[in-house]
């Protein structure tokens, strides 16, 4: 459902938030992430841009997050990268349609309750999830 840059993104965002204080080398993030390295630094321009992120350059540099998890959402990380389109008219462009077709509504509306989804859930609150398995991770030991 989601496009695969969108869940790189939150995959960046999500390990970033394991370290609110710290610069992570790409390579680190690439290896925590499984996101291919030169994919990577596009997605994390698109986070940076965004004001998700921040990067240093230098000895010693990485990226690191520009917000607390708690007031990043779902749907912020995802519309930085790959934002949910949502259908304000007709996709065939048929004069006829002066509001959206049964087909496309239903469609629409599903965009839209996938939209409010994303924006009730932050990042803070996936990371203090009390599941046994800890997103990132092989196991709560790593």
């Amino acid at each position: 459902m989601l496009p695969r840059t969108a869940e790189y993104a939150l995959r960046i965002v999500v390990c970033l938030a394991r370290q609110p204080d710290g610069i992570e080398p790409a390579d680190r993030i690439a290896e925590q992430t499984k996101v291919p390295r030169r994919y990577l630094h596009k997605v994390l321009q698109d986070l940076t841009r965004a004001g998700l992120t921040r990067s240093r350059s230098g000895p010693g540099g990485g990226y690191s997050t520009a917000l607390p998890a708690d007031e990043v959402t779902i749907l912020d990380v995802v519309n930085a990268v790959a934002p949910l389109e949502r259908i304000r008219h007709c996709p065939l462009g048929l004069p006829s349609h002066t509001r959206l077709c049964p087909l496309h509504k239903e469609l629409d509306e599903a965009f839209a309750a996938t939209e409010a989804a994303f924006q009730r859930v932050t990042i803070g609150e996936i990371m203090r999830s009390t599941s046994e398995i800890v997103p990132l991770c092989d196991s709560p030991a790593d």
